[in-house]
């Protein structure tokens, strides 16, 4: 947990600062910038807005320091599911987002590999170590429809021989942009329609006593270890690119023997990082691309 105190190089922007009227929900609190975010899961964070010194690992094994990074220290804090984690990361499009103050140096490269256990570090990389590439690589490209998210094109879900399209009626009428991939939101989120039928199919397929979600958050649980789950393969057909998504990409552990369906019906369309567990995630910002690759994270 980053501590300020400990810090000879922290320092607190002023509400007067451009940095602060570049970022979209802020208040005054004396003399300092505080800041609000909220993220597609329900997730908070609020907290002051600073400078810090970044300090990154390069391939070769020395060190890299970016002065004056914008960071936001968070001072409360909510988030939709407990974890090991200690602060989000901003890898979006907005103006104060890691990737936009990186800028050239990292030539609009930057993977992750989220692994799926949440004692084990993931890997993220920026730059030429960023290139994803190799067998089983697929690529689907980025679409414009905002200037903070990263919009793809899903074309349908399917399991087994059930394919679920993601038809006009609930998303954009030219299928393009219609989701966007968020390493920030846990759950995938879609719309009415879409999700109805894709819990409808994996309900029929999972063949265990269906119990309720202790949290009353998700609405397809089963009792289960998540070990003995034999959950069905998804496939999430982006345009250009399938991707294969295994149980821990599309089931979550509530409890002890409670096992839900880790999508969520939503107004918001997200692609949320559970489903992207296991998968070598690259984003090309020059090539407007997203590249999947299936990877063992806990490895990397």
């Amino acid at each position: 947990m980053f501590d300020p105190s400990k810090s000879s190089t922290y320092r607190t922007l002023p509400y007067s600062s451009t940095t602060c009227k570049l970022v979209q929900d802020t208040t005054k609190d004396g003399d300092n910038c505080e800041y609000t975010i909220s993220y597609g899961d329900g997730s908070q964070s609020q907290g002051d807005l600073s400078e810090e010194i970044l300090t990154l690992d390069s391939t070769n094994g020395s060190s890299i320091q970016f002065p004056r990074t914008v960071i936001g220290c968070g001072r409360r804090n909510t988030v939709s599911y407990e974890g090991m984690g200690s602060g989000v990361v901003g890898l979006g499009r907005g103006p104060v987002s890691l990737i936009s103050q990186l800028g050239s140096s990292i030539r609009g490269k930057f993977s992750y590999c989220l692994a799926s256990t949440s004692n084990t570090s993931s890997r993220l990389n920026f730059g030429d170590a960023a290139l994803v590439s190799g067998k089983g690589t697929v690529s689907t490209p980025i679409f414009s429809r905002g200037a903070v998210f990263y919009y793809l094109s899903l074309e349908a879900f399917s399991v087994g021989n059930k394919r679920i399209e993601f038809g006009s009626s609930s998303s954009e009428s030219d299928g393009e942009g219609n989701i966007i991939i968020d390493s920030g939101t846990t759950l995938t989120l879609l719309p009415d329609d879409v999700y109805s039928k894709l819990e409808s199919v994996v309900a029929h397929e999972v063949k265990l006593k269906r119990v309720k979600d202790p949290s009353n958050q998700l609405s397809l649980c089963f009792e289960s270890s998540f070990h003995d789950l034999k959950a069905p393969v998804i496939m999430a057909h982006f345009r250009g690119a399938d991707v294969k998504l295994n149980a821990v990409n599309t089931f979550v552990e509530m409890e002890e023997r409670v096992v839900c369906l880790a999508f969520m019906s939503s107004k918001l369309t997200i692609f949320g990082n559970l489903a992207q567990i296991n998968l070598l995630v690259g984003y090309d910002l020059e090539k407007k691309r997203v590249s999947f690759k299936p990877t063992h994270c806990t490895n990397q």
